[in-house]
């Protein structure tokens, strides 16, 4: 009995201190902030394309169409080469062997089941041009040589780092200037950063160029314009606010 009333007593005065601290808590006074963002952009002259192109070739039979698709996506590749593209930036990123299908009119105005009239190969590659002076010129020369479908080209940096970074600093910089004028407009003194992030995406190349390559276009060189690529930062920073 004894034991049982101490304990009571001891969860009385424990339940006593906790009410008692619960005001004190709620009355502690929550830090003056001022929440501002920032942005920077910095910009690049391209120094790389990513070029997507496809050999698609047909024939009556599935052995046919793979040999002709070879035969000018070798060619292709050989030009490639010859033009100074490296092994390491020409990968394969497609292909695929799929059957034709003919379904012709039956006599009660329907139609037949359908059949297999040939066979299609598409063999298409992903080549970054890191010089693009070249990148008319082999654009030309793969049409020639047999690249008749799809395709884009995207201009890129290599490495974009050091325009990124600056953009980095612009934005910070951009971020403090504005706390700065808030609290001199409100009176009162810019404190510490509580907490800085960051909202950065990586620019997906832009195309520039998507179509069927039409066989006309073996008639002259493709002009290509390189413009800039923006790279744009965004910081979020949070002051303290001293009293």
């Amino acid at each position: 009995m004894k034991t049982t009333l101490n304990a009571t007593l001891a969860a009385a005065a424990l339940f006593g201190l906790t009410a008692a601290a619960a005001p004190a808590l709620a009355e502690t006074p929550r830090e003056a902030t001022v929440i501002v963002s920032g942005e920077g952009e910095a910009t690049l002259t391209p120094d790389m394309a990513i070029l997507t192109m496809a050999v698609v070739r047909e024939a009556e039979t599935a052995a046919d169409a793979l040999s002709a698709n070879n035969e000018a996506m070798a060619a292709v590749l050989a030009d490639l080469k010859q033009a100074g593209v490296e092994e390491r930036d020409v990968q394969t990123s497609g292909f695929s062997v799929s059957p034709r299908y003919r379904q012709d009119p039956s006599t009660d105005g329907g139609y037949e089941a359908p059949e297999i009239a040939g066979y299609q190969v598409s063999n298409s590659v992903t080549v970054r041009v890191r010089d693009l002076t070249a990148l008319g010129g082999i654009i030309d020369r793969s049409v020639k040589l047999g690249v008749n479908d799809g395709g884009n080209i995207a201009l890129t940096n290599d490495n974009p780092d050091a325009a990124v970074a600056q953009a980095r600093k612009e934005a910070v910089a951009d971020a403090a200037a504005k706390a700065k004028a808030l609290t001199d407009a409100a009176g009162v003194k810019l404190g510490r950063i509580i907490e800085i992030n960051e909202n950065f995406a990586r620019p997906m190349p832009q195309p520039i160029y998507r179509a069927a390559m039409a066989k006309e276009m073996s008639d002259a060189s493709v002009p290509i314009a390189s413009g800039e690529n923006s790279y744009t930062v965004t910081v979020n920073i949070t002051y303290a606010i001293e009293q």
